[in-house]
């Protein structure tokens, strides 16, 4: 017997003979005569112990290696109080989809509804979703909504600083159809909005920036939405959801549509993932929105009740009708960030925010006074800058330097945008996490590189 097959020899003789077959090597034959069947079998060790498996883990974890972070890029490490690993990791939690038989799981569902509302409350909008993938996947489901709404419409606009991941998928989700994405130039780190108008036409569905943007700077989108509604077509802003404590909302900017990634949220950095994504919407557009809404009713004893009011995918209505067909929402991550901010409540949640800011700020201008070159004004970004070298090699020495510390310095903007004019660009981020020590250490390391 194996641990994960639990059929034993006479059940599976019973299911070859209701099919008519005398052995396992009969019912494979067509793939092994179309080549397609490994020969031999696989070189496989031998099972181990659950301790064992558990001595094997720890030995690959140990391999890792460890340091001070001031990565960024869309993934970031800010304080994660305990109770939120120990209240997700609840069995009635850990699960990736919504439940699909509502009535049962009343617990979750409250879970998700406490979420939108959470949701709702940070960006100002009317409606939020059960959650989507991620950022990137957010800012496709804005589009692919804009498109479903805005009839007859072929093109979105979307600004050249949001995430380069974002610019990935919306360009992989338009390649071979007959959407086409059209890109906002940025002037001096951020769009150029004076072009926008000149763009826009009758064919563009929606136009998708973001603030903070890909180089951690702040955008000003004052009027923008009375440019984009004037030409028909909707306005849809991305933004870290942490930073709207301290930043105004997508709904104060006019948007139509709000998107982000959630990951600031009590998720931790894992290596890229898995994240969340967010979306929220104007009461307009609610019947358009992707995925699932957990709604608040009452049951026949009136007492309160949850279940999935709306279902918008082309299992529960006709395909062409479908905004689209995601039906995971990662509900894990999104319990995990409700359940953060519910810890933090509204004041915590701005007191990380601002000492993001402050502590970011501090190392900013400290490296400045050492000759390093940051072109942005202070008080332009919130916890992520950029700081540009004389050349890639430099930063790259930089870097290695700053590793043998103990320290990640920061993300090569390069290998994000793949921009020549980015490569000699390293992403330093700084959250509430680091320590004034922390931060000091990396001033005197810049420093003895700076000479």
């Amino acid at each position: 017997m194996y641990s994960y097959i639990p059929h034993t020899e006479e059940e599976t003789a019973l299911m070859l003979k209701a099919v008519g077959l005398a052995s396992e090597d009969e019912l494979f034959s067509d793939v092994r005569a179309a080549g397609c069947l490994l020969p031999g079998g696989l070189n496989l060790p031998e099972g181990l112990s659950e301790q064992e498996v558990l001595d094997r883990i720890r030995a690959l974890a140990d391999r890792n290696t460890k340091g001070i972070c001031f990565l960024g890029a869309g993934c970031y490490d800010h304080i994660i109080p305990s109770a939120v690993r120990a209240l997700s990791s609840l069995p009635a939690f850990t699960t990736a989809y919504t439940p699909y038989q509502p009535e049962i799981s009343q617990g979750l569902l409250e879970a998700i509804f406490e979420y939108q509302s959470m949701i709702c409350a940070l960006t100002g909008m009317d409606v939020s979703n059960a959650s989507l993938y991620d950022g990137a996947t957010a800012a496709v489901e804005a589009a692919a909504l804009a498109l479903s709404d805005r009839r007859k419409t072929t093109e979105v606009i979307v600004s050249e600083t949001v995430h380069p991941f974002t610019l990935m998928c919306l360009n992989t989700w338009a390649h071979g159809t007959s959407r086409v994405v059209k890109v906002l130039p940025e002037k001096d780190g951020v769009s150029n909005l004076c072009a926008l108008d000149g763009m826009l036409n009758p064919q563009t569905a929606v136009f998708i920036a973001q603030s903070p943007n890909r180089y951690g700077l702040f955008e000003d989108f004052t009027g923008v939405a009375e440019t984009v509604h004037a030409k028909g077509a909707l306005f849809a802003v991305s933004s870290d959801p942490m930073s709207l404590a301290i930043q105004k909302s997508q709904a104060q900017w006019g948007a139509d549509i709000a998107i982000g990634d959630a990951q600031s949220l009590g998720l931790s950095m894992g290596f890229g993932g898995p994240s969340c994504g967010y979306m929220a919407v104007r009461k307009e557009l609610m019947r358009r929105i992707p995925g699932r809404i957990v709604g608040q009713t009452a049951d026949d004893r009136g007492n309160r009740a949850y279940v999935l009011t709306l279902q918008a995918r082309e299992q529960h209505i006709k395909r062409e009708r479908a905004t689209s067909n995601i039906c995971s929402n990662e509900a894990l991550c999104c319990i995990t960030s409700v359940i953060y901010t519910s810890l933090l409540g509204w004041e915590g949640l701005k007191e990380a925010a601002v000492l993001s800011y402050d502590k970011a700020h501090y190392l900013c201008t400290g490296l400045r006074s050492l000759g390093y070159t940051i072109p942005v004004a202070d008080g332009r970004f919130w916890c992520e800058f950029p700081v540009v070298f004389p050349s890639e090699k430099k930063m790259e020495h930089f870097i290695a330097s700053m590793r043998k510390k103990g320290i990640f310095p920061g993300v090569r903007l390069g290998r994000l945008t793949g921009k020549p004019a980015d490569a000699p660009v390293l992403l330093v981020a700084v959250t509430e996490k680091r320590t004034r020590e922390e931060l000091d250490l990396y001033l005197s390391l810049a420093k003895k590189e700076a000479r």
